[in-house]
């Protein structure tokens, strides 16, 4: 059984929300970054851009406290308005290739410990202790959790016809994306929706892992502070057949002193090798992978091993795995993925002429591309208490910063 909850949500007036709102502060660039504040003085960016500038020269406590200052005058200035009552939202994202569309709601610390809300991913101790001292100073947070729910008729055709509605925000962005925001108020509907979800056994974690992670901490040092709202975390919940998951291609700056024959012939021993020479050649299906080296492309056929049908082999079968145990770890040297200067991450959403340009202007000397992963994957590991390989999966919607804040 899920519990979801409306709550009281803060977010831009009407006539603004189009200025407001902005992408991940590390999806720009510094260029970028310098225009938007330079010209933009409604963005969000003005907010949580105390957070990093200058984080080198003054204490966390001060950044995020600039944070939380920023915040209130934006309060005060009537850029964000407060909800008079608790709401939930129905949200679309139209992007130029997908169409996402989910609920806005708050989601259960009790449903995370209970593992009622599932969990594919592991978490870095020191991130969360940031993002749980980021929640605790600014008191705020605008970054939902991503869940996925089982896919359900009821929901689905409830939310097609929300959707014929007046929404109170449709605007469009920068970068192309079209945004539309429903509210939902009246205490029928409400009571209706949380119904359905307790219906649903169990959710799924698909991107947010550290914001859960950090909430949770935070609820474990203030739970005597009798805090209802720190109960809680907001999450987008939306139906697991309606996200995108692309893969996280490597490249890797060296072949830990291979060279390339002697690699090749090392690769032989789990892959069938295709010399794709020029043609730029993705993964088709599980079990492939593509590579890019010394100019050429080419197509690795894992010669999969029948062997073992226990639940370790849900984690020894999946691609990024297959990639760390067969060719990272033994033949490359990596051992830690996460924090090994020699590898680095591309999101399999970028053109695989990314990888070809980097390799080619000599900084990487080797790249690798996978096959995605699918939803049934991430549940099996979910649901087995498996943990995916950094980096395995870059899932979509992503969520406007600044577009709902969840107040603690």
């Amino acid at each position: 059984m899920s519990k979801i909850i409306p709550f009281k949500a803060v977010r831009p007036t009407a006539d603004k929300v189009a200025l407001v709102t902005c992408r991940n502060y590390d999806d720009y660039s510094s260029a970028e970054l310098a225009a938007w504040l330079s010209f933009n003085p409604y963005s969000f960016l003005h907010v949580i851009h105390p957070a990093y500038v200058h984080s080198q020269k003054i204490t966390l406590d001060k950044r995020f406290k600039g944070v939380a200052h920023k915040y209130q005058d934006f309060k005060d200035d009537k850029i964000f308005v407060e909800e008079e009552k608790p709401v939930f939202f129905v949200y679309e994202i139209q992007t130029k290739t997908n169409s996402f569309t989910g609920i806005v709601a708050g989601t259960s610390i009790e449903d995370y410990k209970k593992n009622v809300i599932k969990k594919h991913e592991d978490t870095l101790q020191y991130r969360v202790e940031l993002f749980k001292d980021y929640l605790h100073q600014t008191g705020f947070n605008t970054e939902p959790v991503l869940i996925t729910y089982p896919d359900n008729d009821s929901l689905n055709n409830w939310i097609s016809d929300k959707k014929k509605e007046q929404p109170i925000y449709h605007f469009s962005t920068s970068n192309k994306e079209k945004h539309t925001l429903w509210k939902i108020d009246l205490a029928e509907e409400i009571s209706w929706l949380q119904q359905q979800f307790e219906k649903i056994p169990e959710l799924y974690i698909a991107d947010g892992h550290h914001r859960s992670a950090s909430a949770e901490l935070l609820f474990d040092e203030k739970k005597n502070e009798q805090n209802e709202n720190l109960n809680y975390f907001m999450s987008f919940l939306i139906a697991e057949s309606n996200v995108k998951i692309y893969e996280f291609n490597r490249i890797i700056r060296d072949l830990n002193g291979y060279e390339v024959n002697d690699f090749l012939t090392q690769l032989d021993e789990h892959f069938i090798i295709k010399n794709k020479e020029q043609e730029l050649w993705k993964p088709q299906s599980k079990f492939e992978f593509g590579m890019y080296l010394d100019g050429n492309f080419y197509a690795l056929f894992y010669k999969i091993n029948n062997n073992s049908k226990n639940q370790n082999s849900i984690l020894s079968n999946l691609d990024a795995q297959i990639l760390y145990d067969k060719v990272l770890q033994p033949l490359l040297g990596i051992d830690d993925l996460r924090n090994d200067e020699r590898i680095e991450y591309i999101p399999g959403k970028q053109s695989i002429l990314t990888i070809k340009e980097l390799i080619d202007e000599g900084e990487f000397e080797v790249g690798f591309m996978l096959y995605p992963s699918d939803i049934s994957e991430i549940k099996a590991l979910a649901d087995n208490n498996l943990i995916m390989p950094p980096k395995s999966t870059y899932i979509e919607p992503k969520f406007r910063s600044g577009l709902i804040v969840y107040e603690l």
